[in-house]
């Protein structure tokens, strides 16, 4: 149990995907200058990132594996991946509309997102079993909510900010709030190594 605990806090705050190995950049900074969007784009990515595991651990473990064919396995991935988020776009559409509109083109890009891709992936690398698979990452996804819920936050007091010279507005000011928000995640290394030493 203290090793499941160790995985979610880990994922969520040391090995944060977006702030601490860059992976998501690109829904990441697309989607948080919204509140509401940031937090419909987090979920989603949380919910493909839990179901693509469930998925992709048993078809590694149980057929590639199995049958030597571990070559495919960034293919097989991808192709999980993609139906999955066409499973969640439709439901959206059907259940949410507003969402799904507010969502755009950044949810067909969830199939592409490498932090989903790369949870899946360093799962079976890391030697997760399938249980630790899943606490890893419904981890990674509630570290991917919580960036984009703090940057959101950030990028919006940034963005209206009257005291901001003309020459750091829009793209500079993003990546200068990114990085403090990032700097602030560096912290949590040495309290998750010395909370369960």
């Amino acid at each position: 149990m203290k090793s499941l605990l160790v995985i979610l806090l880990g994922s969520v705050f040391v090995n944060n995907y977006v702030l601490q190995k860059f992976l998501g950049i690109c829904p990441f900074l697309g989607v948080s200058k919204k509140f509401d969007q940031a937090s419909g784009m987090g979920i989603a990515v949380t919910f493909v990132m839990l179901v693509a595991t469930a998925v992709t651990w048993p078809i590694q473990t149980y057929i590639l594996d199995t049958l030597n064919l571990g070559y495919l396995q960034t293919i097989v991935f991808i192709l999980v991946i993609a139906a999955l988020v066409q499973f969640v776009e439709i439901v959206l559409k059907r259940y949410i509309p507003a969402l799904h509109k507010s969502l755009g083109v950044y949810l067909p890009l969830i199939t592409t997102n490498c932090a989903v891709l790369g949870v899946t992936i360093n799962n079976i690398s890391d030697g997760y079993n399938f249980i630790e698979s899943m606490v890893s990452s419904l981890g990674c996804g509630l570290g991917f909510l919580l960036a984009m819920l703090l940057f959101s936050g950030v990028r919006s007091r940034v963005d209206n900010c009257a005291s901001i010279p003309a020459t750091f507005k829009g793209i500079p000011s993003t990546l200068l709030a990114a990085s403090i928000v990032s700097m602030a995640f560096f912290g949590f290394g040495g309290v998750i190594d010395n909370l369960f030493a």
